[in-house]
């Protein structure tokens, strides 16, 4: 079989779990603050994946308004029972401090393109629920369970109840069937039952670097759990110069023939601050079994070429992606927490029109529209048609990861209403949430025409360019900035508390309250190659 390279999900793809439905793979992933919900990949070979679908696209599954940034849509579980689809997901409202407010629910489709079902609310005791179904028609529904009080630890354990579809509840008792190792913070379960024995995988040691997979099994689907005699089965945490990373939350699955592989994120760090810009990513492992355990090939670390069934095509992965506003906002895009994009945005007379609505790194209603940054290298560009009339209103191009880290070229005005390009920037700067100061100096343009707007990084180098109507060529503006900062190490909140990746894309804010429109004519992410990026190392 072709070696391929890790990730097979490159990019912010977290919390990957893995089904396969006949000759069919797919893959969830979490989406956090991202609109719609869940990241649904499919392929036929583990080696090829293609975007098929975000389910939790309308106000009745999801509405994300308020979330604040790594909130929303955590570790979603796909499943199939032989008739239809099953997806579990949180949507958390908070997560720092002592508190975690998070809600469970399940929806189900007989497709994966859906229609999907409005959701059925199951619990909100913990996160990252999962549905298993065993053999004898039951369901079973299982969670982290949080612990206020860290009576020992605040993630307490597995617990796990029963699931009745038919009366959309939980029912019977509650128990918590693992507490977890030493490891601690056990998270990410999935249950599986193999040769008359229930597993129990979960992710342990919290999803920074010192993340894992654990694996334990039971006669009886309550318990008790023996422990794997290698465990964590999978894990980086003592293997500093591996080149894949935090590796951990994983998921099993079986190919037609029988082979079994394991899913999970990972992390490809880059400077000496070891910072991963393109987020928590899927990679996979081959797995085998030996004495009705699962190991990982050559592991517990975990391996950058894995042997799949079929070779991977790069070439789309490094082609150009010239987006064109003719019809549909296009797959690859997505907004924040707000389930009434109309209010934000309209694809319209060829052009993406954003309406401005409140500053950029608003936990509310923010008009901006991103793409995933999925390489280390690449080249960004757009058109904007814009005129504010003060400092208040502005537009234009960013590399965003949340409130707390983002880069921003701006066409504003000054409170004359003299029209400028002036560069925005937040820089690690949690938990005030401030721009860094002072800005670096405007450039004064005409009050009327577009504006060329583009974005180099190259490795750890962030620079702004632009230009004006007449202009031939791009002109430097501004600093070159560190574009590590926009990492989930520099996200905000505590360490390895931010969980999503680097972004690009366009904004419009208009905090005077008129919603003045910025009218984009297309944009372009281009993949660049660099001598340090890191994707043999």
């Amino acid at each position: 079989m072709p070696l391929v390279r890790n990730p097979i999900l490159p990019g912010f793809n977290a919390d990957p779990s893995i089904l396969r439905v006949g000759e069919d793979y797919y893959i969830a992933t979490s989406t956090f603050e991202w609109y719609p919900g869940v990241q649904i990949h499919h392929s036929r070979d583990l080696a090829n994946w293609t975007l098929v679908t975000r389910p939790l696209n309308r106000k009745s599954q999801l509405d994300m308004r308020g979330d604040p940034d790594s909130c929303g849509v955590w570790a979603p579980c796909l499943t199939h029972d032989g008739e239809k689809f099953w997806l579990v997901y949180t949507d958390v409202k908070r997560k720092d401090g002592s508190f975690k407010d998070t809600y469970n629910y399940i929806v189900s489709s007989p497709t994966i393109e859906g229609p999907w079902s409005d959701p059925v609310f199951a619990n909100s005791s913990g996160f990252d629920p999962s549905l298993f179904h065993d053999d004898d028609g039951r369901k079973w529904f299982v969670n982290m369970l949080a612990d206020h009080r860290a009576r020992p630890r605040s993630f307490a354990g597995i617990v796990m109840q029963e699931f009745d579809p038919s009366a959309g509840k939980l029912i019977g008792p509650r128990k918590n069937i693992f507490y977890g190792t030493e490891l601690d913070l056990v998270e990410g379960p999935h249950l599986y039952k193999r040769n008359g024995w229930y597993y129990l995988l979960t992710a342990e040691g919290g999803t920074g670097y010192g993340h894992a997979c654990t694996l334990a099994r039971s006669r009886d689907i309550w318990g008790p759990y023996t422990l794997h005699p290698q465990n964590p089965i999978l894990s980086s945490r003592d293997h500093p110069f591996a080149a894949l990373q935090r590796a951990g939350h994983g998921d099993i699955v079986e190919t037609p023939d029988g082979k079994t592989y394991l899913v999970h994120l990972t992390g490809r760090p880059t400077t000496q601050e070891r910072r991963c810009v393109l987020g928590r990513e899927t990679a996979i492992q081959e797995a085998f079994w030996q004495d009705d355990w699962l190991y990982v090939k050559n592991g517990p670390i975990p391996s950058l070429f894995v042997d799949l069934p079929a070779a991977r095509n790069d070439e789309s992965y490094w082609a150009e992606r010239k987006y064109t506003f003719d019809q549909e906002l296009h797959k690859d895009f997505q907004w924040l927490r707000t389930p009434e994009p109309n209010r934000i945005f309209a694809v319209e007379d060829g052009k993406l029109t954003l309406f401005g609505r409140e500053s950029i790194g608003s936990w509310f209603e923010q008009s901006l529209v991103a793409r995933r940054q999925e390489h280390f290298s690449y080249d960004a560009e757009t058109v904007v048609e814009f005129s504010p009339e003060d400092e208040r209103q502005f537009a234009g191009l960013t590399a965003y990861y949340s409130r707390y880290n983002f880069f921003y070229l701006t066409v504003t005005a000054h409170s004359d209403g003299q029209r400028e390009l002036l560069i925005m920037s937040s820089e690690a700067s949690w938990p005030q949430g401030r721009l860094e100061r002072p800005f670096p100096e405007p450039k004064k343009i005409p009050n009327e025409g577009k504006v060329k707007l583009a974005v180099t990084v190259r490795g750890r180098d962030l620079q702004f360019w632009y230009a004006l109507e007449n202009d031939k060529e791009l002109q430097k503006i501004g600093p070159v900035f560190d574009a590590s900062i926009v990492s989930d190490e520099c996200g905000g909140h505590q360490v390895h508390g931010s969980f999503t990746g680097a972004f690009v894309g366009v904004a419009c804010s208009d905090v005077n309250g008129t919603a003045l429109p910025a009218r984009f004519d297309y944009f372009v992410y281009r993949p660049v190659r660099y001598h340090t990026d890191r994707y043999e190392v």
